[in-house]
């Protein structure tokens, strides 16, 4: 087996991606992942570990991690390093002290034959679920204003727009070479939800399920997912679905409600550059006023 094949299915799945417009390269110690046309994409521009590392290890990752990705990614300044963890793990101390922000992600799933509950209704008539065509400009625009409005600050607001254009892009490419499609939710003409599902065969995955701030718990989350599954089975012919959610968000009761259950969890460790860690100090400083 291959260090890719050996990977867990969180992982395999986030490679759909970069092997697109990408760069995937297997080493002897770990995945490389490059992402040319958005430097400012930390985990489309990071190392993955078939393992975890040793804590006593982290002078030599962030070599190989400069080597492979960070001279590469200048107008970034992140380290990204994931791996994948069979059992519960010493905490990284050497790696928090040095600034890595370390977090699980649960892998989902949902599969075609499997008997789901009944499928939730938006709330009013003045919200509409639709496919988007991310060849328009217009839809492209609201897609990227609604996740900037949607970050609350953990990232710097002027990079992480450039971002998501850069990503909005790439997945409007992917649209048009039928690989999967992007969805939203509009209330008039504002998009209040949205996110996308692309293919590897018959496997789909989700990617970047979001709800604007002003519109939460009003069960526009669970019409989206539900809806795009089932568009998935139905008119896009897959048999499985990934999600890949943070087990300890609310957003994952919500999948699990539908029918998602959870498989596995992968790991990462980011170490964000400098502008995002005093964006996230500044919006801790106004939460506490």
């Amino acid at each position: 087996m291959s260090l890719l094949q050996s990977l867990s299915l969180g992982w395999q799945t986030d490679l759909i991606f970069p092997r697109f417009d990408g760069l995937v390269l297997e080493r002897a110690d770990c995945v490389v992942v490059r992402t040319p046309s958005n430097p400012l994409f930390y985990w489309g521009n990071c190392l993955i570990l078939p393992q975890v590392p040793a804590d006593a290890d982290l002078a030599y990752w962030l070599q190989r991690f400069d080597e492979e990705v960070g001279c590469h990614t200048l107008e970034s300044g992140h380290v990204a390093i994931g791996f994948d963890a069979a059992a519960p793990f010493e905490p990284l101390q050497s790696w928090q002290a040095a600034g890595f922000q370390l977090f699980a992600t649960a892998q989902l799933d949902l599969q075609a034959h499997l008997p789901r509950p009944l499928a939730a209704e938006l709330p009013s008539a003045y919200f509409r679920f639709a496919p988007l065509d991310l060849s328009q400009p217009r839809q492209l625009d609201a897609v990227v204003e609604l996740q900037c409005d949607s970050d609350e600050g953990l990232h710097e607001p002027e990079h992480y727009r450039l971002h998501r254009q850069r990503q909005m892009q790439r997945y409007a490419a992917m649209q048009a070479a039928g690989l999967g499609h992007w969805f939203g939710i509009w209330r008039g003409a504002q998009l209040v939800a949205d996110c996308g599902l692309f293919r590897d065969g018959t496997l789909g995955r989700f990617q970047h399920v979001g709800t604007h701030p002003d519109w939460r718990r009003r069960g526009l989350c669970t019409v989206l997912v539900e809806q795009v599954s089932a568009y998935g089975f139905g008119r896009m012919g897959l048999d499985r679905i990934i999600m890949c959610a943070d087990p300890q968000d609310v957003a994952i009761g919500i999948y699990e409600s539908i029918g998602f259950q959870r498989r596995s969890h992968f790991w990462g460790a980011q170490r964000p550059p400098a502008r995002d860690l005093h964006t996230q100090q500044m919006q801790a400083c106004s939460s506490a006023a």
